[in-house]
């Protein structure tokens, strides 16, 4: 090769490697109260470190498949109650200790003790025993067989997590996946590093920040600045027409397993009334808050179900708007004036925006609302835990989730045997005809006794540098997974 010619490839060599970014800015609204997966509610939490930082035996993929995870195979023995989980060889924890089959039982025991905080402990309440054979063999059995139980393992409440490391769970993480926590700045930004040992693919990202911008008008203008690559769950759709039309920006359009509801204290009166409750349904025009709070992004839904699971049944129009309709249901309840109770709002826009719309809508039925804007961690506090609340609004983003509708103790309070029954009915039948057949069935149910006001499904929207490649889409949980994200040469 001519000596110009060579030092032409050399330099072009040298400035294409230097061009190829390895670090990512990621924006999110929320920012977690902690960062232990399996010792809260929020799903923040998992927006940080699912697939990042820790990993499960199984894992959901983008399209809600379940697969593989830390488990690479597993065996389910002939009356569907045990399952013999293979474990990946070579898996170790960021800190460099050995993942084994004593940390499946670790983890597993501990979600499902009697003081566990895991907020999905109802997942794990059908163990009866986890034994390790040996180090990379895993045994999980069963009371009752369980056609969701490896659903169930991909959840982010259901990583997992080794003792030595579990006091300082919530601020310093120490997990299994291809990123490692470097740093917490609270109020501002977690960092996560390339973790070099991982057992799979490596990570083509170097360098992780997720910063935390909770307020729209802030959003946009870091967005548009282009201090962030890419944010994730934008607040802001009525500015998501400009990015579709600046070529620096790609907007990715997509959906989310979360249920909007306005949920009612179902042990509060008059709200134990499912007269009452069926009348706070009927004042609420759904399109109306999809219009007015998300600028059209949303899907009405009558039950608390994706509209893109097959199973899913459109009961809208038994919520159907209908002020006329729910003046008389509470006159006919004893309330011919209506009532007055708390409406109490965790910070994002659907909530805070459609609650100031559904306040008006209730106000034109005789039904006054005292609105309470909260913070996610008094939210947690006063409505999820303390249950001291009239009414709320929520985005419930864990998949496949309508089994909450079976736990009395659940913040909104919900008793029904018949449905508790049709949940435990559900949870042991494994033909695909016959589950289907009580998912619908579910679902029609708790529609039928207005459990709460079923608003719209959330769509999800991520606003990225139009370089960045391998961005999830969809929210088959609650997730930022950059284990595949890159920038494009």
């Amino acid at each position: 090769m001519p000596r110009l010619a060579l030092v032409a490839a050399l330099l072009f060599a040298a400035h294409g490697a230097a061009a190829q970014q390895t670090d990512l800015t990621v924006a999110l609204q929320l920012e977690p109260p902690h960062l232990d997966p399996t010792s809260a509610a929020a799903g923040a939490i998992d927006s940080v470190l699912y697939s990042n930082v820790f990993e499960g035996l199984t894992k959901f993929t983008e399209t809600g498949a379940v697969v593989p995870g830390l488990a690479q195979s597993w065996e389910i023995s002939d009356d569907g109650k045990v399952y013999t989980f293979h474990l990946r060889e070579g898996v170790t924890f960021h800190d460099g200790t050995a993942f084994d089959a004593s940390d499946v039982v670790f983890s597993l025991d501990r979600a499902r003790a009697d003081d566990s905080q895991n907020a999905q402990k109802a997942l794990f309440d059908g163990i009866a025993e986890v034994t390790a054979a040996d180090a990379q063999t895993a045994t999980v059995t069963l009371a009752e067989p369980d056609g969701d139980f490896l659903f169930n393992l991909a959840w982010g409440d259901a990583v997992m997590v080794a003792p030595e490391t579990i006091d300082g769970i919530k601020q310093t993480p120490v997990g299994t996946g291809p990123f490692r926590f470097a740093r917490w700045v609270t109020g501002d930004r977690i960092e996560l590093a390339r973790h070099d040992g991982y057992w799979g693919d490596a990570p083509a990202l170097s360098d992780v920040t997720f910063r935390f911008i909770a307020d729209p008008t802030a959003a946009f203008a870091a967005m548009m600045a282009q201090d962030i690559d890419v944010f994730a769950g934008f607040p802001a759709p009525e500015n998501l027409p400009m990015f579709d039309s600046d070529p620096r920006f790609q907007v990715l359009h997509g959906t989310t397993e979360g249920e909007t509801i306005l949920a009612m204290n179902n042990a509060q009166p008059p709200l134990d009334d499912p007269n009452v409750r069926a009348a706070v349904a009927h004042a609420i025009d759904r399109q109306a808050i999809i219009d007015g709070a998300m600028f059209g992004q949303g899907t009405p839904i009558g039950t608390h179900f994706a509209p893109h699971n097959p199973d899913y049944v459109d009961l809208t129009d038994l919520s159907a708007h209908d002020p006329d309709a729910s003046r008389e249901l509470l006159a006919g309840a004893g309330y011919p004036e209506g009532f007055t109770t708390t409406l109490k709002l965790p910070p994002p826009p659907y909530a805070r925006r459609g609650g100031e719309i559904i306040a008006a809508q209730l106000r034109q039925v005789g039904i006054s609302t005292e609105i309470v804007n909260l913070e996610w961690a008094q939210w947690l506090e006063e409505v999820f835990r303390g249950k001291d609340f009239g009414m709320t609004i929520v985005s419930h983003t864990e998949p496949f989730d309508i089994g909450i509708y079976a736990r009395p103790d659940y913040y909104f309070q919900y008793r029904n045997a018949g449905f508790q029954d049709l949940m435990t009915t559900l949870t042991a039948t494994t033909d695909p005809a016959a589950r289907s057949d009580l998912i619908q069935q579910a679902q029609r149910m708790i529609a039928e006794d207005h459990v709460n006001a079923f608003l719209f499904q959330l769509g999800f929207a991520t606003v990225a540098d139009a370089r960045v490649r391998g961005l999830w889409t969809n929210q088959p949980t609650q997730a930022t997974n950059l284990t595949a994200v890159h920038w494009a040469q």
